[in-house]
C-alpha cells in the first residue's frame, strides 16, 4: 500500500531535480576548467582572515572557489529550493488538485500516506546530495584539479541536511494549512531570509551570534568544506527537520482536508466588499471569463505580495541603514577582496555603495526575486491550467486560444514590473533613510534592467508552457537556463571572454548601470528577445493539443 504511494511521490518529483542536480554538475566543471588559469596568488596573499572567509585553505587548490561559489551559493539555493517544492506539494499540492480523496479513499491511515511522503523527499534529496559529491570528487580528478584539505563529502552532508530542514519546513506549513502556495511562500521566505542574513550579521561587529537563529548558519558556520562535518551543526538541523516532521504529523491528523483548493481570490474579495462590489462586478466580466488577466492576478496575488515585501522591505529598505552602519568595514573588505572573486556574486567594488547594492541586491537577488513570479505565472499560465483539467473548461467559452496567451502574457509583465517597482521604492526610500550617495537614476535604470531580465526567463517559460502543457518542464528549463547563463557571464568576466555576449546577463550588467545608467542597447536585446519568445507561444499553444493530465 505504502509503495504505490512512495513510488508516485518519487516519480512526481525526479525530473526536476534530476535537471538541477545535473545542472550543478555541469557548472561545477565548467567552473574549475575556468579557475585553473586564475593565478592562485590573488588568493592565497589576502592573509588567514580572508583565506576562511571565502574558503580557501593553505594547502587547497582554487577548486573550493568552484565549491562554494557553485555547490555552496547556486546548488544550496536551487536544492533547497526544490526541497521546499516537494514539501510543499507532497501534502498540500494533493488539496489543491483535489486528489486527496481519492489517495486516502484506499486502506491507508493519513500517517502512513505522510510517512511515504517524507520518505520519498528524504530519498530524493539523500539521492540529489550524493550526485552532487560524486560530481564534486570526479571534476578535479578528471581536470588534475587537487583537493587537498578539502572535505567535499562533510560539505554536501551538510547541504543535504540543510536542504532537509526546509523541506520539512514546507511539508509542516502545508499539513496544517493545506494550502500549497502558504507553504512554498513561507518556506522561500525563510529560505531567503535566512540565506541574507547570516551573510549581513556576520559582517556587524556585536551582531555575529543572531546568525545562528537562521538554518544557513548551521550549513556555512563551522566551514564543512574546510573542517569537516560539524556533528552539533548538523544534529541540530537533522533534529528540527524531524520536529517538523512531527508538527506536520499533528497538523495532517488533527484538521478536515480539503478535496480542492477553496481560498478566495482578490477578485471575490473586491465583489464581496459593497465600497468595491462595483469595480469587482466590471473587472470579472460575464460568465464568459472576459478577463482572463484578472483571473490569473487573482491566483497568484499571495506570490506577488510575499516577494515584493521581501524585496521591499528585506533587501531595499533595510540595505541602507545596514551599508551606513558597516561603510568602514566595507571599505577595508572591498580594497582586500579580487574583482574577479565578486564577479560571481554580480561584480563590483565593494568599498562603493554601487558595488554593495550589485553584490547584495542585483548580482543574484533582484533577478532571482524577478524569475520566481515571472516563471511561476508563465509555467501555470497555459500548462497549470491543464494540469488541473481546467483548460477545457476554459476554451469551451467563447475565448480565443490566442486571447488566454494574450491575457496571461499581460499579467506576467504587469506582475514583473510591480515588483521591479517594488525593488526601486525599496531601495530609493533605504538610500534616502541611510543617506547613502547613489545615484537614483542609475537605480531606477539598474530596476527597467533588471525587470526586463526577469520578463525574458518568464517569456521562455510561456514558450515551454505552451508547447508541452508541463509545468515541470516549464519552470526547470528556464531556471537552469538562467543558472547557466549567469555562470557564463560572471566565468567570461574573470578573463574578458567574448562568449559572455551570449549570456542575456552581459546585457543586464555588463554596462555596470548602477555606475553608468541605463544601457540602452542592453534593454533593446532583451526587450526583443522578451518580445519574441512571447510571439512564438501564440503558434505553439495553437498547434497543441489539450491536455487532461492524470
Amino acid at each position: 500500500m505504502l509503495t504505490s504511494v512512495f513510488t508516485k511521490s518519487v516519480r512526481d518529483r525526479w525530473r526536476g531535480l534530476t535537471i538541477a542536480v545535473v545542472s550543478l554538475a555541469a557548472l561545477l566543471y565548467f567552473g574549475m576548467v575556468v579557475y585553473q588559469d586564475i593565478d592562485l596568488s590573488i588568493y592565497t596573499d589576502l592573509g588567514p582572515a580572508f583565506e576562511g572567509l571565502i574558503g580557501i585553505g593553505a594547502d587547497a587548490d582554487v577548486a573550493s572557489l568552484a565549491y562554494n561559489a557553485i555547490y555552496g551559493s547556486y546548488g544550496a539555493i536551487i536544492m533547497a529550493g526544490l526541497a521546499v517544492a516537494m514539501g510543499a506539494g507532497y501534502v498540500a499540492g494533493e488539496e489543491r488538485k483535489g486528489t486527496v480523496g481519492v489517495l486516502l479513499a484506499n486502506p491507508r491511515s493519513r500517517t502512513q500516506v505522510l510517512v511515504a511522503k517524507a520518505a520519498a523527499m528524504v530519498m530524493l534529496l539523500v539521492l540529489g546530495g550524493l550526485v552532487l559529491w560524486a560530481a564534486g570528487v570526479a571534476t578535479p580528478a578528471a581536470l588534475d584539479v587537487s583537493i587537498t584539505g578539502m572535505h567535499v563529502g562533510a560539505f554536501l552532508v551538510h547541504l543535504t541536511a540543510m536542504t532537509l530542514f526546509f523541506g520539512f519546513l514546507a511539508l509542516a506549513v502545508g499539513s496544517w494549512t493545506g494550502k500549497s502556495g502558504v507553504a512554498a511562500g513561507v518556506g522561500a521566505g525563510v529560505l531567503a531570509l535566512s540565506f541574507f542574513a547570516v551573510g549581513i550579521l556576520q559582517m556587524i561587529e556585536g551582531w555575529e551570534g543572531l546568525a545562528k537563529l537562521f538554518p544557513w548558519y548551521y550549513f556555512t558556520g563551522s566551514d564543512p568544506l574546510l573542517n569537516g562535518i560539524d556533528w552539533g551543526h548538523l544534529a541540530i538541523l537533522i533534529g528540527a527537520s524531524a520536529l517538523l516532521f512531527v508538527v506536520a504529523w499533528v497538523g495532517y491528523n488533527r484538521r478536515d482536508l480539503r478535496s480542492r483548493s477553496t481560498g478566495v481570490s482578490l477578485l471575490d474579495q473586491l465583489r464581496a466588499h459593497p465600497m468595491t462590489a462595483k469595480l469587482g462586478e466590471r473587472l470579472a466580466g460575464s460568465a464568459r471569463v472576459s478577463s482572463i488577466a484578472m483571473k490569473t492576478a487573482s491566483e497568484h496575488q499571495g506570490l506577488l505580495f510575499v516577494v515584493s515585501a521581501l524585496m521591499f522591505v528585506v533587501m531595499g529598505l533595510m540595505m541602507g541603514p545596514i551599508y551606513t552602519s558597516i561603510e568602514g568595514s566595507m571599505a577595508d573588505f572591498g580594497d582586500a577582496l579580487p574583482e574577479q572573486l565578486l564577479a560571481l556574486f554580480g561584480g563590483g567594488d565593494m568599498s562603493t555603495p554601487e558595488g554593495f547594492y550589485q553584490l547584495e541586491t542585483f548580482g543574484m537577488v533582484a533577478p532571482i526575486a524577478l524569475m520566481v513570479v515571472t516563471i511561476t505565472i508563465a509555467a501555470k499560465a497555459l500548462a497549470g491550467e491543464e494540469e488541473n483539467r481546467t483548460m477545457g473548461l476554459l476554451l469551451a467559452n467563447p475565448v480565443s486560444r490566442r486571447t488566454v496567451v494574450a491575457q496571461k502574457a499581460i499579467t506576467m509583465v504587469l506582475f514583473g514590473g510591480f515588483v521591479g517597482l517594488a525593488i526601486f521604492a525599496g531601495t530609493a526610500l533605504g538610500v534616502l533613510i541611510g543617506g547613502v550617495d547613489l545615484n537614483l537614476v542609475n537605480l531606477a535604470a539598474t530596476c527597467v534592467l533588471v525587470t526586463l531580465i526577469g520578463l525574458l526567463f518568464g517569456a521562455l517559460s510561456l514558450v515551454i508552457s505552451a508547447a508541452t502543457g508541463r509545468v515541470a518542464l516549464a519552470i526547470f528549463i528556464p531556471v537552469g537556463a538562467a543558472l547557466l547563463f549567469h555562470t557564463m557571464n560572471a566565468l567570461a568576466s574573470l578573463s574578458d571572454a567574448w562568449w559572455g555576449a551570449l549570456s542575456p546577463f552581459h546585457y543586464y550588467l555588463g554596462n555596470d548601470p548602477l555606475n553608468n545608467g541605463m544601457d540602452w542597447g542592453g534593454a533593446a536585446v532583451l526587450t526583443v528577445l522578451t518580445i519574441a519568445l512571447i510571439a512564438l507561444a501564440f503558434p505553439a499553444f495553437d498547434r497543441a493539443e489539450v491536455r487532461e493530465h492524470a
